[in-house]
């Protein structure tokens, strides 16, 4: 019988078990901060990481508000829009001149912020004391993906960012869906600021069911879609607030999966959580996002898995909290065919190298383009589908660009410069075998490269691969010397199995 949601025996709590938690459900931590957490036991580990509102975040959440201009992407006031009017009735082309060029300065303006943005989340994922609000704000951003073309307003992205952070272990039906059919963010992205009762727009209805809460196909029709629409009119923003436009609003009745009413947004939400596939369809998204993304999984060795946690889901009425508690304690969470089984997003390595081995995170605008370059642009997700993930993560191009960035991370050399200069990296990285003392009867290298192995790559390989690695280090200046260190590092993390945790 498969574990499922059984509680993980407590003694089998251990060392690389803390490890694979903190990975999953954070971006994992330095050999301190994992051998920390084991000392807590498991229930104390998994409630210091779910449990986060009272960890501190000072200096990294200090005048978010005041951070970024939410002016730059202004509607044009009532006054303007009236002189850009007579302009165009007069043919004024000097006052349409005037607010072309103000227009596309505001642009340029925008995505300087965006960048900003961009690296500021990178920043935050990297120095949060609340690693697992970060990773279920990053895993919320691709499931209800949003991207900046579009909406155009990196100010309406950081709301929706903030957003997923505030909700981010809340009730995914009351703070995540019925928030984000008021998001502005979202609103524009699915045109639904065009959805009126004289004209329906049916995206973001048919997304809400299809990528949000149900799954494609599972459990709605069309005619679902077009009276969610229309459920949904007059749902749209003024500035950086939702806005709820009656005079757009279709009040009359609708017909939502078989149920007749006058329905509003809220009411729409309240039927799609009626529907059995919402509870799967959710758990289905967060199996393959924290325990296994092997193709196929859920429909396989995973299914029941999923209805367990479907079960929780609903019998704690949508409360993602009690979910991922449980989840970070069971024995399946743990089990051998799940450890090491999620190819590393493009963030997650980044951030995830940087937190466990302690490098600098030497230019946070190049960690993000280098995310770009992977494939995972934040706040500009390929669709409204958001990231595929998985196998999708790599091809040549993408490990090419991702050992590249590991090597710029270990030793701050760039892709084409001149070869590394031995202790101009910046990076200590003796900390990581520190705990490993001399002693009498062991090899202190042997013993360093099986740890630094494990730790990296997940498992101790061959054993050829592993007198490689303690003979390169035994030949120069062994586990003492940082650099030589450091080059292992390189080529541990150059592994096929360094792109798996």
């Amino acid at each position: 019988m498969a574990p499922g949601l059984s509680r993980l025996n407590s003694s089998d709590f251990d060392y690389w078990a803390a490890q694979h938690l903190l990975q999953r459900a954070g971006f994992g931590g330095t050999p301190a901060q994992v051998l920390a957490l084991k000392n807590m036991g498991l229930e104390d580990a998994v409630d210091s990481l779910v449990e986060y509102e009272d960890v501190d975040e000072t200096g990294i959440t200090s005048d978010v508000e005041g951070r970024f201009d939410h002016n730059i992407m202004r509607p044009l006031t009532r006054e303007e829009r009236q002189l850009r009017t007579r302009a165009r009735r007069s043919g004024n082309e000097d006052v349409l001149e005037r607010f072309r060029n103000e227009r596309q300065m505001r642009q340029r303006a925008d995505r300087r912020q965006l960048a900003e943005l961009q690296a500021w989340w990178m920043g935050r994922m990297i120095e949060s004391n609340r690693p697992f609000q970060e990773k279920m704000t990053l895993f919320l951003h691709g499931h209800f993906a949003t991207g900046y073309r579009p909406v155009e307003d990196s100010y309406h992205m950081f709301l929706q960012n903030e957003l997923f952070r505030k909700h981010a272990a809340g009730n995914f039906k009351n703070d995540l869906a019925r928030n984000i059919i008021r998001d502005p963010a979202m609103i524009k992205y699915l045109n639904n600021n065009q959805n009126k009762k004289t004209a329906p727009n049916e995206n973001l209805a048919r997304e809400l069911m299809e990528l949000f809460t149900l799954g494609e196909g599972r459990g709605y029709g069309e005619n679902d879609i077009k009276q969610g629409a229309r459920a949904l009119t007059g749902y749209t923003y003024l500035d950086d607030r939702f806005r709820f436009n009656q005079s757009d609003h279709d009040d009359e009745l609708k017909v939502i999966f078989g149920k007749r009413g006058r329905w509003n947004g809220d009411d729409f939400i309240d039927l799609i959580f009626t529907r059995p596939s919402a509870s799967q369809f959710i758990c289905e998204k967060l199996y393959r996002y924290f325990v296994n993304d092997s193709p196929g999984i859920t429909e396989g060795d995973g299914r029941s898995m999923v209805r367990q946690m479907a079960r929780v889901l609903e019998s704690d009425d949508w409360e993602l909290k009690p979910l991922m508690k449980r989840l970070f304690m069971s024995k399946a969470f743990y089990a051998p065919e799940n450890r090491s089984s999620i190819i590393k997003s493009p963030v997650q390595l980044v951030v995830q190298s940087v937190r466990s081995l302690r490098t600098p995170s030497r230019n946070l605008s190049r960690l993000v383009d280098a995310c770009t370059l992977m494939g995972q642009g934040l706040f500009t997700p390929p669709s409204v589908k958001g990231w595929d993930g998985g196998r999708k993560w790599i091809n040549t191009s993408t490990l090419f660009t991702r050992q590249n960035t590991l090597v710029f991370l270990l030793t701050g050399r760039e892709p084409g410069s001149q070869p590394w200069a031995t202790g101009e990296g910046g990076f200590d990285a003796r900390h990581l075998v520190d705990h490993l003392r001399d002693v009498p009867g062991r090899d202190r290298d042997q013993d360093a490269v099986r740890y630094l192995s494990r730790f990296t790559i997940g498992t101790i390989p061959e054993e050829e691969r592993i007198e490689e690695w303690v003979d390169y280090l035994r030949t120069n200046g062994g586990a003492d010397d940082n650099d030589t260190i450091i080059n292992l590092l390189a080529l541990m993390t150059a592994a096929p199995e360094y792109q798996l945790c």
